[in-house]
């Protein structure tokens, strides 16, 4: 778990990047996906897109402004996508073992 510190549009907010919360960020950009891939399938997927934003923006303090939502959301995404690239650099790293030379004699 990691904590991030966003500042939109002058208020600074935090958040605490856990499972759930990295979860509910997953599940959002699959629903912008299917609902930019099948635009007629939006009406279907928007309620569920306002619920998933509002479930990440309750793990939000202070608790987001609505003019805040959008770009608290975009940020909250970065920083997942950010966090997603870091792990996946550490496993990269542990996956290549160092070789070790061996001395001729």
């Amino acid at each position: 778990m990691s904590s991030k510190e966003f500042d939109v549009n002058g208020t600074d907010y935090r958040i605490v990047l856990t499972e759930q919360v990295i979860g509910h960020v997953n599940n959002l950009k699959s629903l912008y996906n299917a609902a930019y891939e099948d635009p007629e399938s939006f009406e279907d997927v928007s309620a569920e897109i306002s619920s998933t934003i509002n479930e990440i923006a309750s793990t939000v303090e202070p608790p987001a402004e609505d003019s805040d939502l959008d770009g608290l959301i975009q940020e909250i995404i970065k920083a997942v996508d950010s966090k997603a690239d870091e792990i996946k650099k550490e496993l990269e790293g542990k996956e290549k073992p160092v070789k070790k030379s061996k001395s001729k004699k």
